[in-house]
């Protein structure tokens, strides 16, 4: 099977149904055998339930402001009422997420040169500008964590929660098995999720009294949007492309 043809017939052996005679044993076997452990589900649910209440820390906290000047405007939101290590926060999760969507399309790229693309399918210059776009919002978030008196370098506990999350997207994009179709599948998750957040970013910020920067993020999400669309487009002409490909030949088993 070609890695270029995704759904083409090969030699799977995943699914119990090649086996037939030897899976009618494994059938009877199951249904004859002890469970390993006595009891249910409540078990193992209350182990989970004691490492939840072990773990005060959760996943860390947001770093207190690194200068002056970010002591002072964090103290101005608090007599306001609002608490402005929310921002700070999710800012860091963007910042964190942004950062790996130049790796996501730098890895694309790869795919495109290996690959090539379809009918309909992504260009270079259309994922290189996708790229640029992510390098410049994390550039946006840099600079308003630092306006904000925070450390864009530091792991919050948002940045650290949205790492785990989408660590199957650079996964599947940095696999050597993927072909650029799949790494359009996997793009579309992390659009997804990225014009999403950028939405409750820019309500949080609004809600703050951050309008200046809510303005500056909206632009951001505008572009997001149209890298959702480009990506979905991209992904829904692969797919009808493959669909309309004629079946391998040689892929296909002999009949007895």
């Amino acid at each position: 099977m070609s890695k270029e043809n995704i759904a083409d017939v090969g030699a799977n052996r995943t699914g119990i149904k090649t086996s037939p005679i030897d899976s009618k044993d494994i059938i009877a076997q199951a249904q004859k055998a002890e469970p390993s452990s006595p009891g249910d589900a409540r078990a193992i649910a209350e182990v989970r339930k004691q490492y939840t209440r072990e773990a005060a820390d959760g996943l860390g906290s947001v770093p207190p402001p690194a200068s002056l000047k970010g002591m002072a405007k964090t103290a101005v939101d608090m007599l306001k009422g609002g608490k402005p290590t929310v921002l700070i926060d999710k800012l860091g999760e963007r910042l964190a997420f942004e950062r790996s969507g130049v790796r996501l399309y730098e890895g694309a790229l790869s795919k495109l040169d290996v690959f090539g693309s379809w009918e309909g399918g992504p260009s270079r210059e259309l994922l290189t500008k996708i790229l640029e776009d992510e390098l410049g919002h994390f550039a946006l978030l840099m600079e308003a964590m630092e306006k904000l008196g925070a450390d864009p370098t530091a792991m919050t506990p948002s940045a650290d929660l949205t790492s785990v999350i989408s660590m199957g997207v650079p996964a599947a994009i940095s696999d050597a098995r993927t072909n650029l179709r799949q790494a359009m599948q996997a793009l579309l998750v992390a659009e997804l999720t990225d014009n999403a957040s950028w939405e409750l970013l820019i309500d949080l910020a609004r809600g703050l009294g951050h309008d200046s920067l809510a303005d500056r993020f909206q632009l951001a999400l505008d572009a997001e949007a149209e890298h959702l669309a480009l990506v979905k487009g991209w992904l829904a002409a692969g797919v009808a492309t493959e669909a309309r490909a004629p079946m391998d030949a040689a892929a296909v088993p002999a009949q007895p």
